[in-house]
C-alpha cells in the first residue's frame, strides 16, 4: 500500500462541492476524532486511577499552553480530524477553560467541541461553557451512595451532581453519563444509574474497567453482566443503529425511555476494528493508541519552531504505526516497565 493509501487520501468533489479530507491508518481506519487532554490535575483521588500515596503532577512548564494545543488542533483539523472532547484530569480546574474553548470551536473544520467531566465543578461553569459554544458534556457517575462517593475518591462533595445533568439539558447540551462498571463495588447501582435515562434524554454509558494503572488491581464488571441487569428491571435493550456518538460506546433504546444505554467494552468485545481516535497529553505527546506508547512528541516540535506542514507530514508518516488493536490481555513484559500495556500508566497522565 503506498504512503498515499495509508495516510491521507482526498476524494474527488461534485461541482461546488467542499474537498472532503480523511486521515487514514496503515490499516484503513478513518481518524476524525481527537481527545485532548488540558491537565493531569484532578479535584478527585479515585481509587482506580490514583495511588494512595498521591502523585507528582507534570511540571507546569511541560503543560501545553492554550496556543499550543490550538496550533496542534488546526494542524489535525486540516488532516481530517472533526470532533474533538476536551479532558484531564479534571479539565474544569484550568483556568480560562471557556476561553479555549470558544477558540477551538472557531478552528475551520472542527464541527463538534465535547467535555468530559466529573461533574463536581460543572454547575457553576455550565453558562459560560455554554455561551463559549460548548456541545457536549460527559459525567462520570461511578455511584450515586454518598458514603461510597467518598470511599472511592477520598473526598467528600455535597455537590448533586443530577441537578447538574438537569440543568445542562435544559440549557440545551447534548448530556452522557459515564459509569466505570468495578466488580463488588458498584454493581448493584447499575439498574439506578440506567434508569436516569428514563425521563431525561440522555445516555447512561457503561464503561468496562480497563487494566491501566491502579485500576488493574480491580476486577471489571463486564458489558453483558450490566445488560441482562438493565433488561431484568426495564425490559428488553433494543439496539439503536443511527450514530450517537463519536466513540466506541453501542447503544440501545428500552420502550418507554427518553434517552439510551450504552455500552463500552474494550475488554470483552474488542472494538479496535473500529477506532477512529488519538489522543492528545497534556504534555504534548501524540499517542496514537490508549494500550501502548507509540506516538509523537508534538510539544517538543512546537517549542522547536517546526512548521505547520512538518508537523503534518510527521503525523501522517506516524499514524501507520497506530496499533490495529489493544493489548489489554497479554501479559505485561519487564522490557516495558509495565507501561506498554497499560501497567503503571493512569488515566490521568493520559486524559480520561
Amino acid at each position: 500500500m503506498s504512503n498515499e493509501q495509508c495516510f491521507s487520501k482526498t476524494l474527488v468533489p461534485g461541482p461546488q462541492s467542499p474537498v472532503p479530507i480523511f486521515l487514514v491508518d496503515g490499516v484503513g481506519r478513518n481518524i476524525d476524532y481527537l481527545r485532548v487532554s488540558v491537565t493531569d490535575r484532578c479535584n478527585l483521588r479515585c481509587l482506580y486511577c490514583m495511588p494512595n500515596e498521591g502523585v507528582g503532577w507534570i511540571p507546569h512548564e511541560d503543560v501545553l499552553r492554550y496556543e499550543e494545543i490550538l496550533k496542534i488542533c488546526r494542524v489535525l483539523a486540516g488532516l481530517g480530524i472533526k470532533s474533538v472532547r476536551v479532558t484531564g484530569g479534571e479539565p474544569l480546574l484550568r483556568r480560562e477553560l471557556a476561553v479555549f474553548i470558544s477558540e477551538l470551536k472557531a478552528v475551520k473544520g472542527i464541527t463538534k467541541v465535547g467535555l468530559t467531566t466529573n461533574g463536581v465543578l460543572l454547575g457553576e461553569q455550565l453558562e459560560v461553557l455554554w455561551k463559549a459554544g460548548l456541545d457536549a458534556v460527559n459525567i462520570s457517575i461511578n455511584t450515586m451512595d454518598r458514603e461510597k462517593f467518598m470511599r472511592l475518591t477520598r473526598i467528600e462533595s455535597a455537590v448533586n451532581v443530577i441537578s447538574v445533568i438537569d440543568q445542562a439539558l435544559e440549557m440545551g447540551f447534548e448530556v452522557k453519563v459515564n459509569t466505570v462498571m468495578i466488580r463488588g463495588f458498584n454493581e448493584e447501582e447499575i439498574t439506578a444509574i440506567a434508569g436516569l435515562a428514563k425521563t431525561r434524554n440522555i445516555a447512561a454509558r457503561f464503561i468496562e474497567l480497563m487494566p491501566l494503572g491502579e485500576a488493574a488491581s480491580f476486577k471489571p464488571f463486564y458489558a453483558h453482566e450490566a445488560a441482562a441487569l438493565i433488561e431484568g428491571t426495564y425490559g428488553t435493550l433494543l439496539p439503536v443503529s443511527a450514530k450517537l456518538g463519536n466513540g466506541p460506546a453501542v447503544y440501545y433504546a428500552i420502550a418507554g425511555f427518553a434517552g439510551h444505554i450504552g455500552f463500552i467494552s474494550p475488554m470483552s468485545r474488542r472494538f479496535c476494528e473500529t477506532c477512529n481516535k488519538l489522543r492528545l497529553t497534556a504534555s504534548g505527546f501524540l499517542k496514537l493508541c490508549l494500550c501502548g506508547d507509540k506516538g509523537i512528541d508534538l510539544r517538543g516540535l512546537v517549542r522547536g519552531g517546526a512548521s505547520d506542514e512538518e508537523i503534518n507530514g510527521l503525523i501522517r508518516e506516524q499514524l501507520a504505526l497506530k496499533p490495529a488493536g489493544h493489548r489489554f490481555d497479554e501479559s505485561v513484559g519487564a522490557e516495558n516497565g509495565g507501561a506498554a500495556f497499560g501497567g503503571s500508566v493512569n488515566m490521568f497522565r493520559i486524559g480520561g
